[in-house]
């Protein structure tokens, strides 16, 4: 796990959007695992802005969204899917048919279907690079406390905290869902790649439960200390509960240092 302090938002913002750029030109075929919320906002701006004014390519890439409410239709304004558009795939050429998102409205047997989303992340190659958030209480995705370590795509309902964080999305009076389809923990962590951000205080206990406390299912993020290429960009006030934060700044630029001296 390496994690890479930030000075503020428009930093992080513009280290992951590198982070993901590089990616892609050594890749262009790139299997990226996109996250919504308000952390990631920033980079799928700089990331736009690459495309504009750098020709970063986004013809060739396929991406795997990591959730979506249940019940949401895709048109629905708090939507995975009107999220990525209106914030990112309206604006950089990527094939409509290479975005892959769960689909709230899916109907029938939808363990079947969370387990077809499954088969088709295993049909592109698998995800190279997974982008991850962290919720307040821990989470990725929506693999709240408790979640199996081992978990898979699945319907997964959501706590009292994550309804209270997320209904300030919602207008007043409009029914927010209580469940969600997420990729699973089992699932994140098969990514080859894992970039986690963090940003604000509100994120600071949990950051630091996920880098620094035990491996447990009641901070799933804490997983990721598992994972053999994790890196976590964390912003001053994410990082503030960190008693190590001056050893992660350190351990940046010697090995900044060490990858220049190799080029």
């Amino acid at each position: 796990m390496f994690v890479i302090l930030s000075k503020g938002y428009s930093e992080l913002s513009q280290q992951s959007a590198g982070i993901v750029s590089g990616a892609i030109r050594k890749r262009p075929d790139l299997r990226l695992g996109l996250a919504t919320g308000t952390t990631p906002l920033g980079m799928y701006r700089e990331l736009v802005r690459m495309h504009r004014e750098e020709d970063l390519d986004f013809s060739r890439v396929v991406t795997f969204n990591l959730d979506e409410y249940l019940g949401l239709a895709a048109d629905h304004p708090q939507s995975a899917h009107t999220f990525m558009q209106s914030n990112f795939f309206d604006y950089v050429n990527i094939a409509p048919e290479n975005i892959h998102i769960p689909d709230g409205t899916a109907l029938g047997d939808l363990d079947q279907y969370c387990a077809e989303y499954e088969a088709t992340i295993q049909r592109a190659g698998g995800i190279d690079l997974q982008i991850l958030g962290i919720g307040r209480n821990g989470h990725i995705g929506f693999n709240e406390p408790s979640s199996s370590l081992a978990s898979r795509t699945r319907i997964k309902t959501l706590t009292s905290q994550t309804l209270e964080d997320n209904r300030r999305l919602f207008q007043e009076g409009q029914p927010m869902p209580e469940a969600a389809i997420t990729m699973g923990i089992g699932t994140i962590v098969d990514a080859r790649k894992i970039l986690l951000l963090a940003s604000g205080t509100s994120k600071a206990r949990a950051l630091a439960r996920a880098i620094e406390g035990p491996v447990t299912a009641f901070v799933t993020a804490s997983a990721l200390q598992l994972h053999r290429d994790v890196t976590i960009l964390a912003d001053e006030q994410a990082a503030s509960e960190l008693s190590e934060s001056e050893y992660y700044r350190r351990d940046f630029e010697v090995d900044s240092r060490l990858r220049r001296a190799a080029k």
